[in-house]
């Protein structure tokens, strides 16, 4: 565990020394969002909650992932054919709106609440997994320079499809494996009530 928390401190360090100061128009990434609209809802609120919101999200988080499907380091088959015509500087201008707009929160399942925060503030000792804070924030914003993504209010069934994605190894390009990692050791029932925990997390 010991040796987890310091290898995420080094990455931290080590994405947000090369940060870029490349910064995004949001009335372009406006424009250019009405595409995302159909997916994504407006004002990237997705109404459909197997598509991620991305509103009030991290912008280099987003940035990121854009430039994964592009590259191919992610694939989906909805987002990669949408990613490839995109420019970095479009990429940076959808970030910059998607980024400022509100998010619209949402409602956590009571049941699963105690042990979806307990997880995520305390992780499981027992089993390796470490605390969801250290990377996503105590109230789930995330950590922009070092494109952690932010996790209050997103739809549980988004991120527990993308938590299973992890710990099967079909989604590949979180840094160093981290990711992959803290998910190898989730049970399905933690996973979800992760999953419901956040969404019930609405912190602006």
């Amino acid at each position: 565990m010991k040796t987890w928390v310091i290898s995420v401190s080094v990455a931290t360090a080590l994405v947000c020394g090369g940060a870029s100061a490349d910064t995004g128009d949001a009335k372009a990434g406006e424009k250019k969002a009405v595409s995302c609209t159909a997916c994504h809802g407006p004002a990237g609120n997705s109404v459909v909650p197997m598509w991620p919101k991305l509103a009030g999200q991290q912008p280099e988080y987003i940035v990121k992932q854009l430039m994964d499907f592009k590259s191919g380091a992610r694939v989906n088959p909805q987002m990669s054919p949408q990613a490839a015509p995109l420019t970095k500087q479009d990429m940076l201008n959808l970030a910059a709106y998607f980024s400022s707009q509100k998010q619209s929160g949402g409602t956590a399942d009571p049941k699963a609440v105690a042990l979806g925060s307990a997880i995520f503030r305390g992780g499981n000792t027992a089993t390796g997994v470490p605390a969801c804070t250290g990377c996503h924030s105590p109230t789930g914003m995330g950590l922009g320079l070092a494109k952690f993504p932010r996790l209050a209010g997103q739809h549980a069934q988004y991120v527990e499809q993308t938590l299973k994605y992890f710990r099967d190894g079909q989604r590949a390009n979180d840094p160093n494996g981290m990711m992959r990692g803290v998910a190898a050791n989730l049970t399905d029932k933690e996973i979800t009530a992760v999953a419901q925990y956040l969404q019930g997390l609405t912190s602006q």
